[in-house]
């Protein structure tokens, strides 16, 4: 039986990589992260969840954007917060 990806993921037909390895938001702050993500929707590269000001995720909820991609190096995976779901590529 096949597994069905969600339809935010499977939507994302040319991903969008970190122009830089920073979180623009913890930038601005002089804050630190953990590790980055890059929005699918708009490009934006903020910190996960395991960052303290989990700047992805609430970007995610606040603009509506749901999909984002590790820019993390090696990593090679995306993840949509509507539907809690991870994809590699």
């Amino acid at each position: 039986m096949e597994e069905e990806i969600c339809k935010h993921l499977t939507a994302i037909k040319h991903l969008k990589h970190a122009k830089d390895y920073v979180c623009e938001e913890c930038v601005k702050t002089h804050d630190t992260w953990m590790h980055l993500r890059t929005c699918q929707e708009c490009g934006v590269t903020l910190c996960c969840d395991s960052s303290p000001n989990q700047h992805a995720s609430k970007h995610a909820h606040a603009s509506g954007h749901p999909v984002v991609i590790s820019a993390e190096p090696g990593e090679r995976w995306l993840w949509c917060y509507v539907d809690e779901e991870m994809v590699e590529y």
